[in-house]
């Protein structure tokens, strides 16, 4: 459109989140969103208010993923997540608006944060093929066989987001998950899900089988619970749930014996996580197999 002096007004482009689910960016089925507002209550945007069929949804993508993604070496694995935390550093300028929207964060405040981020995904990236001797080894038997541990992947995740460090915190719950193979369904921040669905751009674009991880904004109690009672979901971290939440979660989840890794109070999420988020979903496979020696005579093959 043009003023009275003849000059063409430039009309903004607003921005249109979706869900990420199975590699594509659908909208909710029910055709529902929801405002969200900056720190100062200023509306930012109107994101999907996803269902519980756009959870069954995510399930199935998960799923159908989980097999080309836990048959991946690890080495493979980590450089997709690798790839990943690239794309995340070309896109800094953004999360660093989104999350200093979301928190509340000055500038320079938000930028620490991103970094911080970016660095906690590389670090993953660089366990992906440790993981295994760290957790796995040989254990001493009474008898003529080896006896050898490694780990295994748990399967599908279901993963709540931290409600309140939007991106750092979400990252950190989402890398551990699927750097040891699983494939994960996440629950973004219900205040501020834009970082998290910002995310799922970023992993469409890299070399991330498309399942692999799928990204659903909305209430999350409303989404958490055909999640949890979900029998073809084989784990369940909650750090993003109330006490209250958690426990009718664990209950739903006991169903079908789903590990369930119960909110943490985490004062810091920029400090060194460990190890623990991702033995949390890993099970020990534990193989026999003959020495060579056959009996007390001494004989072998």
């Amino acid at each position: 459109m043009s003023d009275k002096t003849g000059k063409t007004e430039r009309l903004s482009v607003f921005k249109t989140y979706k869900l990420y689910v199975g590699g594509k960016f659908p909208r909710s089925e029910s055709g529902r969103v929801y405002e969200v507002s900056d720190a100062e209550g200023n509306w930012l945007a109107n994101v999907p208010l996803a269902s519980r069929k756009d959870a069954r949804d995510a399930v199935v993508a998960a799923r159908k993923a989980f097999g080309g993604w836990s048959g991946a070496t690890a080495y493979n694995r980590g450089q997709i997540l690798y790839r990943v935390a690239e794309m995340l550093e070309g896109r800094r300028e953004q999360f660093v608006r989104e999350v200093a929207g979301a928190e509340g964060l000055s500038g320079p405040k938000a930028a620490a944060v991103v970094d911080a981020t970016i660095d906690r995904w590389v670090w993953y990236a660089g366990w992906t093929d440790k993981i295994a001797q760290v957790t796995g080894g040989a254990n001493p038997v009474a008898g003529p066989f080896f006896n050898l541990s490694s780990p295994e992947p748990t399967g599908v995740v279901a993963v709540l987001a931290p409600q309140e460090s939007s991106f750092l915190g979400l990252v950190s719950v989402i890398a551990p998950v699927i750097a040891t193979g699983n494939t994960a369904v996440v629950i973004a921040s219900e205040k501020s899900p834009l970082p998290a669905l910002s995310l799922g751009e970023v992993l469409a674009t890299s070399d991330l089988p498309g399942g692999v991880v799928n990204v659903l904004s909305g209430r999350t109690a409303e989404i958490a619970a055909p999640l949890a009672a979900h029998q073809d979901v084989n784990a369940i971290d909650l750090a993003g749930a109330d006490e209250s939440l958690a426990k009718e979660l664990e209950i739903a989840a006991a169903d079908n014996l789903k590990r369930v890794l119960r909110p943490q109070p985490v004062d810091n999420w920029s400090a060194t996580p460990g190890t623990d988020r991702m033995t949390a979903f890993l099970e020990t496979k534990t193989v026999w197999h003959p020495t060579g020696s056959l009996g007390a005579s001494g004989s072998s093959y």
